[in-house]
Protein backbone atom coordinates (compact mmCIF):
# COMPACT_ATOMS: atom_id res chain seq x y z
CA UNK A 1 0.00 0.00 0.00
CA UNK A 2 1.32 3.34 -0.76
CA UNK A 3 2.14 5.39 2.62
CA UNK A 4 -0.17 8.44 2.97
CA UNK A 5 -2.46 10.51 5.41
CA UNK A 6 -5.79 9.43 6.22
CA UNK A 7 -7.23 12.77 5.12
CA UNK A 8 -9.71 14.47 7.14
CA UNK A 9 -10.90 18.45 7.18
CA UNK A 10 -8.11 20.48 8.52
CA UNK A 11 -9.86 22.98 9.45
CA UNK A 12 -12.48 20.96 11.62
CA UNK A 13 -9.25 19.31 12.96
CA UNK A 14 -8.38 23.02 14.09
CA UNK A 15 -11.17 23.59 15.23
CA UNK A 16 -11.59 20.62 17.58
CA UNK A 17 -7.87 21.03 18.45
CA UNK A 18 -8.83 24.64 19.47
CA UNK A 19 -12.04 23.42 21.42
CA UNK A 20 -9.59 21.25 23.33
CA UNK A 21 -6.75 23.93 24.12
CA UNK A 22 -8.39 25.57 25.39
CA UNK A 23 -10.70 23.34 27.74
CA UNK A 24 -7.35 22.08 29.09
CA UNK A 25 -6.47 25.91 29.97
CA UNK A 26 -9.77 26.33 31.70
CA UNK A 27 -9.06 23.31 34.14
CA UNK A 28 -5.62 24.80 34.94
CA UNK A 29 -6.68 28.18 35.05
CA UNK A 30 -4.93 29.76 32.04
CA UNK A 31 -4.76 32.02 29.04
CA UNK A 32 -5.41 30.01 26.06
CA UNK A 33 -4.48 32.50 24.03
CA UNK A 34 -0.84 32.40 25.55
CA UNK A 35 -0.50 28.82 24.16
CA UNK A 36 1.29 28.45 20.31
CA UNK A 37 -0.01 25.80 18.14
CA UNK A 38 2.50 24.46 15.93
CA UNK A 39 1.62 22.38 12.96
CA UNK A 40 4.30 20.01 12.54
CA UNK A 41 4.34 19.07 8.69
CA UNK A 42 6.92 15.89 8.46
CA UNK A 43 5.82 14.57 5.03
CA UNK A 44 2.71 16.82 4.87
CA UNK A 45 1.96 17.84 1.30
CA UNK A 46 2.44 21.78 0.58
CA UNK A 47 -1.41 21.94 -0.21
CA UNK A 48 -2.54 20.26 2.88
CA UNK A 49 -0.04 22.83 4.92
CA UNK A 50 -1.65 25.79 3.17
CA UNK A 51 -5.02 23.87 4.02
CA UNK A 52 -3.98 24.87 7.93
CA UNK A 53 -2.67 28.20 7.61
CA UNK A 54 -6.01 29.31 5.94
CA UNK A 55 -7.45 27.82 9.32
CA UNK A 56 -4.86 30.13 11.25
CA UNK A 57 -2.10 28.48 11.62
CA UNK A 58 1.00 30.56 11.76
CA UNK A 59 3.60 28.08 13.44
CA UNK A 60 5.02 25.52 11.29
CA UNK A 61 7.34 22.61 12.91
CA UNK A 62 9.56 20.40 11.08
CA UNK A 63 12.00 18.05 11.54
CA UNK A 64 14.48 17.81 8.88
CA UNK A 65 16.44 20.55 7.32
CA UNK A 66 16.17 19.29 3.54
CA UNK A 67 12.17 19.42 4.15
CA UNK A 68 11.78 22.37 5.59
CA UNK A 69 14.03 24.41 3.03
CA UNK A 70 12.28 22.62 0.38
CA UNK A 71 8.90 24.21 1.55
CA UNK A 72 9.72 27.74 2.36
CA UNK A 73 10.16 28.34 -0.98
CA UNK A 74 6.86 27.47 -1.79
CA UNK A 75 5.03 28.57 1.27
CA UNK A 76 4.37 32.50 2.25
CA UNK A 77 6.98 34.82 3.97
CA UNK A 78 6.40 35.75 7.31
CA UNK A 79 5.59 32.22 8.57
CA UNK A 80 7.37 31.38 11.92
CA UNK A 81 9.15 28.40 10.77
CA UNK A 82 10.49 26.24 14.59
CA UNK A 83 13.03 23.53 13.83
CA UNK A 84 11.89 20.25 16.62
CA UNK A 85 14.26 17.23 15.56
CA UNK A 86 17.11 16.47 16.17
CA UNK A 87 20.21 18.83 14.45
CA UNK A 88 22.95 17.30 12.56
CA UNK A 89 25.66 20.45 13.30
CA UNK A 90 26.53 20.19 9.39
CA UNK A 91 23.01 21.24 8.36
CA UNK A 92 23.09 24.61 11.28
CA UNK A 93 23.96 26.47 8.49
CA UNK A 94 20.71 26.16 6.53
CA UNK A 95 18.52 26.87 9.57
CA UNK A 96 20.06 29.45 11.88
CA UNK A 97 18.87 32.96 10.24
CA UNK A 98 16.08 31.11 8.79
CA UNK A 99 14.17 29.96 11.59
CA UNK A 100 12.00 31.64 14.43
CA UNK A 101 12.91 28.73 17.45
CA UNK A 102 15.33 25.51 17.51
CA UNK A 103 13.87 23.56 19.89
CA UNK A 104 15.99 21.10 19.74
CA UNK A 105 19.83 22.52 21.35
CA UNK A 106 20.54 19.12 23.07
CA UNK A 107 24.61 19.09 23.33
CA UNK A 108 27.83 21.16 23.48
CA UNK A 109 29.05 20.96 20.07
CA UNK A 110 25.93 21.85 18.29
CA UNK A 111 25.69 24.78 20.67
CA UNK A 112 28.99 25.94 19.62
CA UNK A 113 28.01 25.43 15.72
CA UNK A 114 24.98 27.55 16.49
CA UNK A 115 27.03 30.39 17.75
CA UNK A 116 29.27 30.32 14.68
CA UNK A 117 26.94 30.48 12.20
CA UNK A 118 24.98 33.13 13.90
CA UNK A 119 28.02 35.46 14.47
CA UNK A 120 29.01 35.05 10.65
CA UNK A 121 25.38 36.27 9.76
CA UNK A 122 25.29 38.59 12.70
CA UNK A 123 21.97 37.34 13.63
CA UNK A 124 21.10 36.21 16.91
CA UNK A 125 19.66 32.57 17.05
CA UNK A 126 16.72 31.24 19.49
CA UNK A 127 16.82 28.26 20.80
CA UNK A 128 15.66 25.87 23.55
CA UNK A 129 17.26 23.61 25.23
CA UNK A 130 16.02 20.24 24.76
CA UNK A 131 15.98 17.56 28.32
CA UNK A 132 15.83 14.30 28.17
CA UNK A 133 13.40 14.15 31.43
CA UNK A 134 12.40 10.83 30.87
CA UNK A 135 15.81 9.21 30.51
CA UNK A 136 14.62 6.97 27.31
CA UNK A 137 18.62 5.91 25.92
CA UNK A 138 16.18 6.36 22.70
CA UNK A 139 15.55 9.77 23.06
CA UNK A 140 18.13 12.91 22.49
CA UNK A 141 18.39 15.89 25.21
CA UNK A 142 20.38 16.54 28.38
CA UNK A 143 19.65 15.44 32.10
CA UNK A 144 17.61 17.23 34.27
CA UNK A 145 21.04 17.32 36.57
CA UNK A 146 23.10 18.82 33.35
CA UNK A 147 20.94 21.49 32.66
CA UNK A 148 22.11 24.33 34.89
CA UNK A 149 25.73 23.90 34.22
CA UNK A 150 24.81 23.37 30.92
CA UNK A 151 22.91 27.12 30.97
CA UNK A 152 25.79 28.60 32.36
CA UNK A 153 28.11 27.54 29.53
CA UNK A 154 25.79 29.34 27.17
CA UNK A 155 26.40 32.27 29.09
CA UNK A 156 29.58 32.00 26.80
CA UNK A 157 27.82 31.70 22.92
CA UNK A 158 26.84 35.52 23.00
CA UNK A 159 24.78 35.05 20.03
CA UNK A 160 22.33 31.97 21.38
CA UNK A 161 19.82 33.08 23.12
CA UNK A 162 18.14 30.61 25.61
CA UNK A 163 13.85 31.13 25.54
CA UNK A 164 13.08 27.65 27.56
CA UNK A 165 12.96 24.35 27.91
CA UNK A 166 11.96 21.57 25.71
CA UNK A 167 11.01 17.42 25.87
CA UNK A 168 9.48 14.74 24.54
CA UNK A 169 7.44 12.85 26.53
CA UNK A 170 7.37 8.61 26.90
CA UNK A 171 4.84 6.82 24.36
CA UNK A 172 1.87 6.02 26.28
CA UNK A 173 -1.40 4.59 25.91
CA UNK A 174 -2.95 6.94 29.12
CA UNK A 175 -1.87 10.89 28.36
CA UNK A 176 -2.13 10.92 32.16
CA UNK A 177 0.94 8.81 32.67
CA UNK A 178 2.68 11.40 30.63
CA UNK A 179 1.74 14.25 33.48
CA UNK A 180 5.10 13.33 36.00
CA UNK A 181 7.56 14.23 32.36
CA UNK A 182 5.90 17.44 31.95
CA UNK A 183 5.60 18.41 35.52
CA UNK A 184 8.74 17.59 35.96
CA UNK A 185 10.13 19.63 33.12
CA UNK A 186 8.16 23.09 34.16
CA UNK A 187 9.12 22.74 37.89
CA UNK A 188 13.14 22.32 36.66
CA UNK A 189 12.08 24.88 34.63
CA UNK A 190 11.27 27.35 37.77
CA UNK A 191 14.61 26.11 39.35
CA UNK A 192 16.40 27.35 36.84
CA UNK A 193 15.08 30.62 36.60
CA UNK A 194 15.77 31.32 39.69
CA UNK A 195 19.80 31.13 39.02
CA UNK A 196 19.76 32.33 35.33
CA UNK A 197 22.14 34.17 33.96
CA UNK A 198 21.28 38.03 32.54
CA UNK A 199 19.83 37.13 28.78
CA UNK A 200 18.69 33.84 29.71
CA UNK A 201 15.00 33.34 29.44
CA UNK A 202 13.07 29.99 30.51
CA UNK A 203 9.51 31.81 29.29
CA UNK A 204 8.93 28.87 26.87
CA UNK A 205 7.96 25.23 27.22
CA UNK A 206 7.51 23.19 24.10
CA UNK A 207 5.98 19.85 25.46
CA UNK A 208 2.85 18.19 24.44
CA UNK A 209 1.81 16.20 21.02
CA UNK A 210 -1.03 14.68 19.96
CA UNK A 211 -1.49 11.95 22.55
CA UNK A 212 -0.91 13.75 25.39
CA UNK A 213 -1.18 17.78 24.62
CA UNK A 214 -3.88 18.08 27.10
CA UNK A 215 -2.23 17.04 29.64
CA UNK A 216 0.88 19.43 28.69
CA UNK A 217 -1.29 22.45 28.79
CA UNK A 218 -2.54 21.41 32.34
CA UNK A 219 0.88 21.18 33.31
CA UNK A 220 2.51 24.36 31.76
CA UNK A 221 3.20 23.87 28.17
CA UNK A 222 3.00 26.68 25.75
CA UNK A 223 4.23 25.88 22.97
CA UNK A 224 3.04 22.27 21.32
CA UNK A 225 4.01 20.71 18.60
CA UNK A 226 0.87 18.71 16.48
CA UNK A 227 0.91 16.59 13.28
CA UNK A 228 -1.33 13.83 13.44
CA UNK A 229 -4.47 16.12 15.74
CA UNK A 230 -4.19 18.28 12.96
CA UNK A 231 -3.74 16.86 9.26
CA UNK A 232 -5.22 13.46 10.25
CA UNK A 233 -3.50 9.68 11.06
CA UNK A 234 -0.45 8.26 8.99
CA UNK A 235 -1.95 5.42 6.96
CA UNK A 236 0.71 2.43 5.53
Amino acid sequence: MTRGWFFLDVRDNMQRVRERVCRAAARAGRDPGKITIIAVTKQVDVSRIREALEAGITDLGENRVQEMTAKMSELPPGLRWHMIGHLQTNKVKYVVGRVDLIHSLDRWNLAVEINRQAEKLGVDARVLVQVNVSGEQSKFGISPGEAQDFLDALGDLKRIKVQGLMTIAPYVENPEEARPYFRELRLLARRLGENAAPGTCLDYLSMGMTADFEVAVEEGANMIRLGTAIFGARTY
